[in-house]
């Protein structure tokens, strides 16, 4: 039943999240900043604001964008298969890939191309992720994973590695290039409007379950230590996100591909002689 009310309340979770992630970031700039449910108050503004369709295909991509994401949160939640959920999150990516690139919007199209690189350069850190809790608990449940001990030790430099894949799924300094909102306005979503845009923006939200519902993983059954470790790189993420400029995208994939993958495939090849 628990897993059942967490899968409904996904979204509002993450709204949470994203309001008090709102909340430290204007501490951290010294600055009142918005109370913790201005999400929510967005999300209510949208609704009065007229919803225009680019055409069909942008809008009906655009959700399906979120209700792959919603899919993809609810694996993780029921502990299914991790490369079903790895999968199924690169196939929500692709829909609001597809969705900028289906108008003709420079900005979107800009926008879809930095969401492909960006989708390029850490899907396979994704992939060594599923591989290295495989090789530890021979299985790629996600129930059967959070049932065993920590593995943060034995994946530490797999966990290096998704630290690189965080801030670019939340469009965090210095790897936010494919936002980048002073040098390509909105981006992908740029043609979105009212309801429609609240999909997009609920997707947001969800990105944020999703990102540390993983992280969670390395702690296993311990979940004290798990809400201690995503809290924790929570307020790492944010403090770096405010204390540096953003990188361009090919220095992102570069740095992505170079450092992020050698630190996996060290992990996985130290994995396959223990």
């Amino acid at each position: 039943m628990i897993e059942i009310v967490l899968i409904l309340f996904a979204p509002v979770i993450g709204g949470f999240m994203y309001g008090f992630e709102r909340v430290v970031r204007a501490r951290m700039q010294n600055r009142q900043g918005p109370p913790l449910l201005q999400p929510f108050y967005d999300m209510y503004k949208l609704l009065n604001k007229q919803a225009f369709i680019v055409n069909p295909y942008h809008t009906i991509l655009g959700i399906m964008h979120f209700v792959t994401l919603w899919v993809v949160v609810a694996f993780i939640i029921l502990g299914q298969n991790f490369l079903y959920v790895i999968f199924l999150h690169l196939l929500s990516t692709i829909f609001i890939i597809l969705a900028g690139f289906s108008v003709k919007s420079i900005y979107s199209h800009i926008g879809s191309n930095r969401e492909l690189l960006a989708a390029i350069a850490y899907e396979p850190i994704l992939i060594m992720l599923a591989v290295g809790f495989f090789l530890i608990n021979e299985t790629f449940s996600i129930s059967a994973i959070r049932e065993n001990s920590p593995s943060i030790i034995a994946l530490f430099l797999l966990f290096l590695a998704y630290l690189m894949v965080i801030p670019i799924k939340l469009k965090k300094s210095p790897f936010d290039a494919s936002e980048a909102h002073q040098e390509i306005v909105g981006g992908v979503e740029i043609e979105f409007s009212g309801l429609f845009f609240e999909f997009i923006y609920m997707a947001k939200w969800l990105e944020y379950v999703f990102v540390y519902a993983l992280l969670m993983l390395f702690m296993g059954s311990n979940t004290v230590l798990g809400l201690a470790l995503a809290l924790f790189i929570f307020f790492v993420i944010n403090l770096v996100d405010n204390s540096t400029a953003r990188i361009k995208m090919t220095h992102l994939i570069k740095i992505v591909l170079s450092v992020g993958l050698t630190l996996g495939v060290v992990n996985l090849i130290g994995l396959s002689y223990v």
